[in-house]
């Protein structure tokens, strides 16, 4: 397996820096780390982004979610291990990442619920997360990025990164 091109975050001045700056305005916003994490896991195993796959998964490991709630993250609905909060996220998530798979992609009563658990400003950035969690994927897949080595060696127990892939 070969990537297509280095990444395009790498290859743009001031891309890299751009994308990390939406990541760093999210976490200021007062969502658990968690839900964040879980949520980007999620949009990427739907776009197939094994390079965030295998880095957020890693995140939520090194943050000492259980592997059980890692594992089925993309079953979410059928377990028991979300709270009504997380599921919300997840919802909004999938509904904002598959825009092109329904006539109403957002649909009111996703983001009524994710409104049950969020304040208007926590709203905005699980929005802001979701997109930018989007980019990356986007960016990673068309470039066929392939994670590996690099991503054990950037994500180890003591270093968790910035939510910035």
């Amino acid at each position: 397996m070969k990537n297509r091109i280095d990444s395009p975050a790498l290859t743009v001045p001031g891309a890299l820096k751009a994308l990390q700056g939406l990541g760093a305005v999210v976490e200021q916003a007062d969502i658990p780390e968690t839900t964040l994490l879980l949520m980007q896991l999620r949009a990427s195993q739907i776009n197939g982004c094994g390079v965030c796959v295998d880095m957020h998964s890693r995140e939520l490991g090194n943050a000492g979610e259980p592997d059980v709630r890692i594992l089925t993250v993309s079953a979410w609905r059928d377990v028991s291990y979300f709270t009504d909060a997380e599921r919300a996220a997840l919802a909004l998530t999938e509904a904002a990442t598959r825009l092109a798979d329904r006539p109403d992609p957002v649909p009111d009563g996703v983001w009524d619920e994710a409104a049950r658990h969020y304040d208007e400003q926590q709203l905005a950035a699980l929005v802001l997360a979701i997109a930018a969690i989007n980019a990356w994927n986007r960016l990673n897949v068309a470039t066929r990025q392939i994670s590996g080595e690099w991503v054990s060696q950037w994500i180890t127990p003591s270093q968790p990164t910035s939510r910035a892939a």
